[in-house]
């Protein structure tokens, strides 16, 4: 029996046809059918003014691009040779009128308009509120940053890095860092497109600027980088549209940090690469220009150090040519030390010979005087040579000037020892002194003087001798 409480449409498992329902169920393709027929039918031929976005031609020379304006956006497609007879090169920014139908693509759920006809309709309105922003931006010199171009750390510790942080663009940066030479990176990551975008980018770069110098807070601290890179892959305009506005451009150009703008490829340029103090083409080339190859550093300075031993060996190399050259002047050892060698040589040899000669006149000596070392001949020139020295001896006491005084004479002398000789030498010594034998001794001690007697001849004084006489 069947349970009336699941025994409702909305209660059952399997569908059933249903009395007096005539909703027959409809698969997904035929309902996409019925919309395109219906698409199609009603909006066969339609003009629509709007601004080109994220247009590429692929290689089948098909198209695509959308068109939108403040409010609204649609997809667009232009085959082949529509494209080709187009007369302008279409562009994202640019406002133009294409006609052509709306269709659905039943693959996506979405409806399009297959372009037939597309001309130009004017400046896009974004391009113009982009031209008008850089105008008041240069005008306000946001931009004198870039035209200063401040240096670049060469060789940057920490390298800060703003952009999405699940990109493929922080990978490419990451990795040729490392290819390049490994470096600190700070990722500060933000959204970079949509809503709210611009508001990250502009927060993260200010608070890099607001790091301290040094992490003195504490090991956790995060370091302040020395270069900043802001970065985004490329897109349309409007998806690099949070890089045109106003808080990343006032961000960007007050920051104290070096600023490398990669925002889009090559051929997109935002107003965030005016205000940097750098634009690199791409993110990738950012990270070429942030770092220098370390392998060819290493190369360089291997190169110079190379170079600077090649120099101290070529000035060696040199002075040692100079000494050479020098050598080369001056006389050979054997001339210089020749003559002197001969001659001390012959002094050898004649030392040698005078030795051997003095020794054998020596020998000839002593054997001539051998014989006359004996006892009794020295005994003999002894008592010679005691005679000899009796004989002096007595020579010596007969010529003693005291030896007179034992026979009652005096000498007399000078108060400073000289001996007087004369009467003329006694009146000009004045005071004498009288010397005479007693027991063997000189007494000494009577002492006179001389009184005038009669006048003096005038006779020419003898010069005093310098030494004592006996006469």
């Amino acid at each position: 029996m069947a349970d009336p409480l699941f025994d409702t449409p909305a209660a059952r498992l399997v569908a059933e046809a249903v009395p007096g329902d005539n909703a027959m169920a409809l698969s997904v393709g035929e309902l996409s059918g019925r919309l395109k027929r219906m698409v199609e039918g009603e909006f066969g031929h339609v003009r629509l003014r709007g601004e080109i976005s994220g247009y590429k031609r692929v290689a089948s020379g098909h198209s695509y691009l959308a068109l939108k304006d403040d409010s609204a956006v649609i997809d667009g497609v232009m085959w082949k040779g529509n494209s080709a007879s187009l007369a302008f090169r279409p562009e994202d920014g640019v406002e133009v009128i294409a006609t052509g139908r709306l269709t659905t693509y039943p693959g996506r759920s979405k409806y399009q308009i297959i372009i037939e006809r597309m001309e130009l309709a004017g400046a896009g309105a974004l391009m113009a509120l982009l031209e008008r922003n850089k105008a008041r931006f240069d005008a306000e010199g946001l931009f004198a940053k870039s035209r200063a171009r401040a240096p670049l750390p060469f060789m940057p510790r920490v390298i800060g890095v703003v952009t999405s942080g699940t990109g493929a663009v922080i990978r490419d940066i990451l990795h040729r860092l490392e290819d390049r030479c490994p470096t600190h990176v700070v990722v500060w990551p933000v959204k970079v497109q949509g809503q709210g975008a611009a508001e990250e980018i502009a927060a993260a770069i200010r608070g890099f600027d607001a790091l301290p110098a040094s992490d003195a807070a504490g090991a956790n601290a995060v370091p302040r980088p020395d270069l900043v890179i802001v970065a985004r892959g490329g897109g349309s305009i409007e998806d690099l549209w949070a890089f045109n506005e106003e808080p990343v451009v006032r961000a960007v150009a007050g920051c104290a940090i070096p600023i490398i703008s990669a925002v889009g490829h090559e051929t997109d340029t935002t107003l965030c690469d005016h205000a940097a103090d750098l634009r690199a083409p791409t993110p990738t080339a950012a990270a070429e220009i942030a770092v220098p190859v370390l392998a060819d550093l290493r190369y360089t300075l291997d190169a110079m150090s190379a170079r600077t031993a090649r120099c101290a060996n070529r000035h060696v190399e040199r002075g040692r040519e100079r000494l050479t050259a020098l050598a080369r002047l001056l006389p050979s050892r054997d001339r210089l030390l020749g003559p002197q060698r001969q001659r001390m040589d012959e002094a050898a040899t004649r030392a040698d010979r005078a030795l051997e000669r003095r020794v054998a006149g020596a020998r000839g000596a002593l054997d001539r005087v051998a014989g006359a070392i004996r006892p009794a001949t020295l005994d003999r020139r002894l008592e010679a040579a005691r005679r000899s020295l009796a004989d002096v001896g007595r020579l010596v006491e007969s010529l003693n000037p005291d030896r007179i005084l034992e026979r009652g004479y005096a000498r007399v002398t000078t108060r400073d020892g000289g001996t007087v000789t004369s009467a003329t030498a006694a009146r000009d010594a004045g005071a004498l002194t009288l010397h005479f034998r007693h027991q063997e001794l000189v007494d000494v001690s009577v002492a006179g003087t001389v009184e005038e007697a009669a006048p003096r001849p005038h006779v020419r004084r003898k010069q005093k001798p310098d030494q004592p006489t006996l006469l």
